[in-house]
């Protein structure tokens, strides 16, 4: 018998396409967590970049909502690569000279990284004595640029390179602008080693020490670090007055006192609004 032909049409499109859109929508969702797994490394080093401490292992597991076992994995292979670092005593995950080498490669390829240059040149030249840039991290001062001065004795810190909070000038800057809260935290897992005769061990001391600091707005390295070294540092802030870098300036205390150094914080701060334009530049 011969079928009428709108009947056949009918049947086939009666076929239903759901199950068409399901496996369409299903790989979508199957990609984006693909895609999502391959950034965790970035947003690992996202979260340790903006912590002012190391992040433990159950402390990232939590803010990614990643399984701990899944994320040691990671961390060991980036910890292999020299992407982060393991803090000794299991206090937890910081960034890695790779990182740090990557970001400040970065910078140097950029405008950026020359205007830092400028503002800290012109400012060697009004006080004669090497001037640095700095940023916290994660318990850490990093050397984010530098010009030295022209005199033959002088301490040379490469860029790129860690140096302790708690015994410099722009380390101690940044712990006296935290809140008490954040700042007991970190003081409460930062070892306090002796870099010099002068350094400040003692935990009561120095926060006695950092409330000074707070309250005058200028971190002071009094041959803390190294003997025969002093350095004062000032505040970078951003727009809303948040600090989010310093300008430290240093000496032999053979050729300046560190009163010398504290009449030339008016230039600094005046240098440190023009990094500030530098590094945040407001939209047009």
């Amino acid at each position: 018998m011969k079928r009428n032909p709108d009947e056949t049409n009918q049947n086939r499109t009666a076929t239903p396409i759901e199950p068409v859109f399901d496996d369409v929508e299903d790989a979508a969702t199957s990609g984006a967590n693909e895609d999502i797994r391959r950034l965790r490394p970035l947003t690992v080093l996202e979260l340790l970049t903006h912590s002012p401490q190391p992040l433990t292992l159950a402390q990232l597991a939590l803010q990614m909502q990643v399984p701990k076992s899944t994320l040691m994995r990671l961390l060991h292979s980036m910890e292999a690569q020299g992407y982060v670092l393991h803090m000794p005593a299991d206090r937890g995950y910081v960034t890695g000279t790779r990182s740090v080498a990557l970001a400040l490669n970065t910078l140097r390829g950029s405008n950026m990284r020359r205007e830092c240059r400028a503002v800290l040149r012109a400012l060697v030249r009004r006080l004669g004595e090497t001037c640095n840039l700095t940023v916290p991290d994660a318990g850490r001062v990093l050397y984010v640029e530098r010009v030295d001065t022209a005199e033959p004795l002088r301490m040379y810190v490469q860029p790129g390179t860690w140096v302790p909070m708690h015994c410099t000038a722009s380390g101690k800057l940044f712990l006296a602008s935290m809140s008490l809260l954040e700042r007991q935290a970190v003081l409460a897992h930062m070892p306090l080693p002796r870099s010099s005769p002068r350094t400040i061990t003692d935990r009561a001391a120095l926060e006695v020490e950092l409330d000074r600091i707070a309250k005058r707005g200028v971190g002071i390295d009094n041959e803390e670090f190294v003997r025969g070294m002093i350095a004062v540092a000032v505040p970078v802030r951003d727009h809303e007055g948040k600090l989010v870098a310093a300008i430290a300036c240093h000496g032999p205390s053979a050729r300046v006192s560190l009163e010398d150094l504290l009449g030339n914080v008016p230039q600094m701060r005046t240098a440190a609004e023009l990094m500030r334009d530098v590094l945040l530049p407001r939209e047009a």
